[in-house]
């Protein structure tokens, strides 16, 4: 059975001016990237004699839909902090005054509740001069928030304020609630380009390859486990838990297993496991080596933990803790078995979100602003800027967020991962 993926992105309509910006090497409206990387996975759409799905490539169009001259763009950032979001803002910024000479641009403050008038926050006027140094800040300078407004009141302040273009930055809930502003615009007739910029640090975007902050993510989560193996090594029986972020997704604690083979347990979402089987094996490594790593994601072992029906802002159930849940079990464990052990445990969740962006993701921020500037200008809206196969594409947002993007527990990453750990393949 053929995929049934549709990539088409939305366009407020021709587009009929000039680009301003001078020896770009333009990107055609024809030009798509293969969803599909491998021969096999394309036989069925050859052997019917259809197009497989491709993506349409991201970049600068020689005509673009708005005159520059004339309209406003807004910016607005929401969810929880990641690294690189201050280079977003700063890169939408410089994009949209030195490629196209756009002279207003808003910055609305504490997420979508700054894009509802009523609430009293006065968005910030951006410039280049202001965010010359964003980049060095962790956080971002516009603040967030959590949970929808409503799209009515938004489009409301869009249009007092002649905002032509909103660059939505945020994960799931921020960018479905960017698809209803554009859908609100839509029924209106209005002219109103939404831009999704995926901002998720777990990397759990779907036909994304990846997001912005999660390399800086992984080398923070990096510093927690050499401190935790320090402490593990340096005790006799000596422990060291560390727990990351990922809710539903466990790739921070997957890449993080992989730098330099000191996790001897990762433990993911994606994979359930029973403490009977996990306790263990865990007993045969300390018994063998004297000394574990475990991460653990925020997500993982939820079946372990008493229900709880508590939802954040964004309306998503709250995790329980199986950090100290982990803790506590481990401890009983040795301490009824007779095993004297020494457990540190680490959460540097709150460190790592608020680092500032390493290089390389300063740079792919950099790139993800322009890509999104470029689309906003053609016209295009209802879509994020997405990365795959190593190029930048463009992705509606429907099929952004239609489920979590999840490490396959049959996949290379995950074989990967216990080939590092030498865990086994079945904890349950």
């Amino acid at each position: 059975m053929m995929d049934p993926l549709d990539f088409s992105i939305t366009r407020l309509g021709d587009c009929r001016f000039p680009s301003p910006m001078q020896g770009a090497r333009f990107t055609g409206d024809a030009e798509r990237l293969l969803y599909h990387d491998r021969f096999q996975d394309l036989q069925p759409f050859i052997a019917a004699g259809k197009e497989p799905p491709a993506l349409e490539l991201a970049g600068p169009r020689k005509q673009i839909f708005f005159n520059p001259a004339a309209i406003a763009c807004g910016i607005v950032t929401c969810g929880g902090l990641c690294p690189g979001t201050n280079d977003v803002i700063r890169s939408l910024v410089l994009s949209l005054y030195h490629h196209y000479g756009v002279r207003r641009i808003y910055g609305f403050r504490y997420g979508y509740e700054g894009v509802v008038k009523r609430h009293g926050h006065l968005p910030l006027i951006l410039s280049p001069e202001g965010v010359n140094q964003i980049g060095e800040l962790g956080g971002t300078i516009l603040a967030s928030s959590r949970g929808p407004q409503e799209p009515a009141e938004m489009v409301d302040y869009l249009e007092e304020l002649g905002i032509s273009i909103l660059f939505a930055i945020g994960g799931d809930g921020t960018l479905k609630g960017a698809a209803r502003i554009a859908e609100e615009a839509a029924r209106r007739g209005r002219k109103i380009s939404v831009i999704g910029i995926p901002k998720t640090i777990d990397n759990d975007i779907s036909f994304v390859q990846k997001t912005f902050g999660f390399e800086t993510a992984v080398a923070e989560a990096h510093r927690a486990v050499y401190a935790a193996h320090t402490e593990a090594i340096g005790a006799r029986n000596g422990i060291g838990l560390v727990k990351l972020m990922g809710r539903d997704s466990g790739f921070i604690a997957a890449y993080t297993a992989l730098i330099d083979s000191q996790v001897n347990f990762c433990l993911v979402p994606e994979t359930p496991f029973t403490m009977e089987r996990f306790l263990r094996s865990l007993g045969e490594r300390m018994e063998s080596r004297g000394h574990a790593v475990i991460v653990v994601a925020e997500g993982a072992g939820q079946e372990l933990l008493a229900p709880t029906a508590e939802r954040d802002a964004s309306g998503n159930l709250k995790p329980g803790d199986i950090g100290t849940y982990l803790r506590d079990a481990i401890a009983g464990h040795f301490a009824s078995s007779g095993m004297k052990s020494i457990i540190k445990y680490i959460d540097p969740s709150y460190i790592i979100r608020s680092q500032p962006a390493n290089p390389h993701d300063s740079a792919f921020c950099l790139l993800l602003g322009h890509y999104a500037v470029h689309a906003g200008m053609s016209g295009r809206t209802g879509m994020v800027v997405g990365f795959w196969n190593h190029q930048f594409t463009h992705v509606p947002i429907a099929l952004a967020t239609r489920e979590r993007k999840k490490i396959d527990p049959e996949g290379r990453l995950w074989n990967s991962v216990l080939a590092s750990t030498g865990q086994p393949r079945e904890l349950r």
